[in-house]
C-alpha cells in the first residue's frame, strides 16, 4: 500500500510553501470530473498556457482538458478512433489523447501520483528534499514540471540516448539533469545513479515510476475510467470491450486494466513491448528505438495476475509508421490511395513513437482473436509527434525524402501486412514465470523482501485492491492540505 503516515513537522512547512506560492491541488475526484474545480481556478485557466509554469496548471492534470494550446477548459475525454483503412481489422481501435496534457504527454498524472502523497503527509519536505525522477525519458519530464509547480528542487534522470527535444526542454524546468548510459532499455543504469544519489546526497527522495504504486493508482482512478466512459459513449447496441493495450514502460498504464477488468470482467490485457528487447516474452534482452518504453527488467508495480497476453512490436514498424504519419507524401497516400480521410490523417500527428507502438499491439490483437465490428479494443497515445521531430529528421537523412512510393510500401509492409507473430497468451503459469522475474532486480537490486514479492502474487485483496481503496483517502488528506493552506 501507498504509505500514508504523517509527518507533522514537514506537512507544516508544505502547507506554508504552498500558501506562499498559491499552491491548490487537484484531487482525484476532481481530475476524474472537472465539473468540481472551482470557478476561481476556470477563471485562471481560461488566460494560462498549457506548458505555462503556474501552479493553476495542476488543475490540467486530467484526460478532459480542451485541446488548446492556451487558455483551454475542459470537454469529454480526449480520443480517437481509427479507422479501418488505417489499421485493416474489423474492430474499433480506439485510444486517449495524452498530447493535451501538459508537457505534452500524461506522465504528469504519474508524477502527481508519486509524489502527492507523499507531500500531503509531510514525507517530502519541500523545504529541505529534491524530487528525483528515474526516467526513460517522459516521466522525469512531468515530474521536473510538476516540481516547478509546486515549488519543489527536482533532479530528472534519463538515458542519453533519448530525443533532443526532451533534453533541450529538461534544460530549462528541471533543477539538475543527469543523463544515463544507455537508451530506452538500459532502466538499471537509471537506477544504479538513483542508488548513488541515495547513498550521497541526503536531500534525494527516489520517487521511482517503476515501483511508485502511487503511479499505478492515478491509472487505476484517472485512465481505466477515462476509457470506461469512453467506452460507454461510443459502444452502440452491440458494442463490447474485447481488450486494452499497453507498451510496458513503468507499467503504470497498465493499472488501468485492473479497473477495466472490474468493469468489464471479461476483457483482456495486454503488455507490450519491443521485439528487440523481449522480457516478457522470452526473458529477452536487447536495445530498441520505441522511445518511453522500457526494458530488462519487469516494474515491480506490474500486476502480472492481471495480464492476459504479451504482444511483441518491431521497431522497425514504428519508425517507419512515423514518418508516414507525419510526412507529407505519407499523409497524402492515406488520403488518395488508402481511402483515409484528409480529417483523420490530420490527426496522425497526436501518436508518439509509443503510441504507435500501442497501436499495433491492438491490431495484433484483433488479427489473433478475429475480432468483428462489434469488438473495441482500446489503448493510449501517451505523447505525440512533437517530440520526435528530430528523430524524422534522421530518418529523412538516413534514408532519403520521402515519396509516394515509399509511403506505399510502409503502409503495405508495416501496417496492413501486421501478422500474429511475437506473441503469447499467458497461462497462470506463464504469468508466474514473469512475476518471477522481478526477483531479480527488486530483491537482488533493489532492496525488497522475497516476502514482499510473493504477498504481490499469493494477496491482491491486501495489495493491490488495497492500494485502489486508497484514492479516497488521499483526497482527504489533499482537502486537508489544500484547508490549511488557505489558513
Amino acid at each position: 500500500m501507498i504509505d500514508l503516515t504523517i509527518k507533522k513537522d514537514a506537512l507544516l512547512r508544505n502547507v506554508r510553501k504552498a500558501r506562499e506560492n498559491g499552491v491548490v491541488i487537484p484531487t482525484f475526484r476532481q481530475m476524474k470530473d472537472p465539473a468540481l474545480v472551482p470557478e476561481a481556478v476556470r477563471g485562471r485557466l481560461k488566460s494560462t498556457g498549457l506548458w505555462d509554469i503556474d501552479p493553476v496548471n495542476l488543475f490540467r492534470v486530467t484526460w478532459k482538458n480542451e485541446p488548446a494550446e492556451t487558455g483551454g477548459l475542459y470537454g469529454g475525454v480526449n480520443y480517437i478512433e481509427f479507422p479501418r483503412e488505417v489499421t485493416g481489422v474489423k474492430a474499433r481501435i480506439v485510444a486517449l489523447v495524452g498530447k493535451w496534457f501538459p508537457t505534452g504527454c500524461h506522465k504528469v498524472g504519474a508524477a502527481f501520483g508519486c509524489l502527492v502523497p507523499r507531500l500531503v503527509t509531510g514525507q517530502f519536505d519541500a523545504s529541505a528534499h529534491k524530487a528525483v525522477w528515474p526516467s526513460t525519458g517522459n516521466f522525469c519530464r512531468g515530474g521536473a514540471f510538476f516540481s516547478r509547480l509546486l515549488g519543489v528542487g527536482s533532479v530528472a534522470i534519463l538515458p542519453e540516448g533519448m530525443s533532443p527535444e526532451r533534453f533541450n526542454w529538461l534544460k530549462t524546468v528541471a533543477g539538475e539533469v543527469i543523463a544515463t548510459p544507455g537508451c530506452e532499455s538500459n532502466v538499471k543504469e537509471i537506477f544504479d545513479k538513483t542508488w548513488e544519489l541515495r547513498n550521497t546526497r541526503s536531500d534525494a527522495v527516489i520517487l521511482n515510476q517503476f515501483e511508485e504504486m502511487g503511479n499505478h493508482l492515478w491509472h487505476y482512478e484517472l485512465t481505466g475510467s477515462a476509457m470506461a466512459e469512453v467506452f460507454e459513449k461510443i459502444k452502440g447496441p452491440k458494442g463490447h470491450l474485447a481488450g486494452a493495450c499497453f507498451t510496458s514502460g513503468s507499467a503504470g498504464t497498465l493499472g488501468a486494466g485492473d479497473r477495466l477488468r472490474e468493469l468489464y470482467p471479461g476483457i483482456r490485457i495486454a503488455a507490450g513491448e519491443a521485439l528487440q528487447c523481449p522480457t516478457l516474452l522470452n526473458n529477452g534482452f536487447g536495445g530498441h528505438r520505441i522511445e518511453g518504453i522500457g526494458d530488462k527488467h519487469v516494474p515491480w508495480i506490474h500486476n502480472v495476475r492481471n495480464t492476459d497476453m504479451v504482444i511483441a512490436v518491431d521497431d522497425e514498424d514504428s519508425q517507419r509508421l512515423l514518418r508516414l504519419f507525419n510526412e507529407p507524401a505519407g499523409r497524402d497516400y492515406l488520403v488518395g490511395e488508402a481511402g483515409v480521410t484528409k480529417q483523420f490523417a490530420d490527426q496522425l500527428g497526436l501518436l508518439g513513437i509509443s503510441g504507435i507502438a500501442n497501436v499495433l499491439c491492438c491490431i495484433k490483437m484483433a488479427k489473433y482473436y478475429e475480432l468483428t465490428e462489434n469488438d473495441l479494443v482500446m489503448t493510449v497515445l501517451t505523447d505525440s509527434a512533437d517530440l520526435y521531430r528530430s528523430r524524422i529528421r534522421e530518418l529523412a537523412e538516413a534514408d532519403g525524402d520521402y515519396t509516394a512510393a515509399l509511403a506505399a510500401g510502409d503502409f503495405a509492409r508495416h501496417l496492413q501486412s501486421v501478422k500474429t507473430d511475437h506473441m503469447q497468451e499467458l497461462s497462470y503459469l506463464d504469468r508466474k514465470r514473469i512475476h518471477n522475474l522481478k526477483y531479480y532486480t527488486w530483491v537482488e537490486q533493489q532492496g525488497k523482501s522475497a516476502e514482499e514479492l510473493n504477498r504481490l502474487w499469493e494477496d491482491p485483496e491486501g495489495t493491490w485492491e488495497a492500494v485502489h481503496r486508497q484514492a479516497a483517502e488521499i483526497d482527504a488528506l489533499i482537502e486537508a492540505f489544500n484547508e490549511a493552506a488557505r489558513a
